[in-house]
């Protein structure tokens, strides 16, 4: 089935990614990705000696109204991106995945982006490219996850750009996000609030020009001046001798 055809299931975007320790602990309406384009076993084995392991799975259920924009896959010492987060995990009990690896992925409104991820296949040994996807590495053993980076969306998703390089320039401060969908942006995400009367109507009264005007703006030098701070009394500490230990002598 080829990746450009409109009406088929591949053209609907992602909208969710996990792992899963097998079918039975997958999510619903959740594709386990169970063999790669080689043919092997898409099984992540955590370790050396473990027989059981874990597997990628996605969704494409739109009821959310979210839509995944991107993955990355980052390693234990880099910053997850802004903007990201890390896939949940759906495993069995005292399972866990390889953290020295991980895949995080950037979850948006999807009538805010013009690209979206729309399919997600991993390759084996031979790390076969396939044409109009992506590389994204290697995880952990010979899997590696693929994703297309320039494809055509469903008519719900708007137009996606030839281009990876048009990836949602939009201002992320001004997406809504669900607080229903499975990634969770927050705690306080959806929580309502109002601003109180008070600050309402000072916010609608307009500032006298003389308020400006008082306004002291400071130097660079009398910043310094101000919060100078020397650190006389941590490098006095740092650089004390501790005390030799006392011995006892037998008299």
């Amino acid at each position: 089935m080829s990746l450009y055809e409109a009406n088929s299931a591949h053209s609907l975007p992602v909208t969710a990614v996990a792992w899963t320790s097998n079918s039975t602990t997958c999510p619903k309406d959740f594709s386990l990705i169970s063999m790669t384009q080689d043919g092997a076993a898409a099984n992540f084995v955590r370790g050396f000696g473990m027989k059981s392991g874990y597997y990628l799975c996605f969704s494409t259920n739109a009821a959310g109204g979210m839509v995944v924009s991107d993955i990355q896959i980052i390693t234990d010492k880099e910053p997850i991106p802004h903007g990201y987060c890390y896939i949940p995990e759906y495993l069995e009990p005292k399972a866990s995945v390889w953290k020295k690896k991980r895949v995080c992925v950037r979850v948006v409104p999807r009538g805010s982006v013009e690209t979206a991820v729309l399919d997600i296949r991993l390759t084996g040994k031979s790390k076969v490219v396939l044409q109009h996807y992506t590389c994204l590495g290697d995880i952990h053993g010979p899997p590696l996850p693929l994703r297309p980076s320039n494809t055509h969306s469903a008519p719900s998703v708007g137009k996606l750009s030839r281009r990876r390089s048009n990836l949602d320039i939009k201002d992320p401060g001004q997406s809504v996000y669900d607080s229903s969908n499975i990634y969770g942006i927050s705690a306080m995400d959806g929580v309502p609030f109002v601003l109180h009367p008070r600050f309402e109507t000072q916010a609608s009264r307009p500032v006298p020009s003389n308020a400006l005007s008082n306004i002291c703006i400071k130097s660079v030098q009398d910043i310094e001046n101000e919060y100078n701070y020397t650190f006389a009394v941590e490098e006095s500490a740092a650089s004390r001798t501790r005390p030799t230990s006392l011995t006892s002598h037998s008299h």
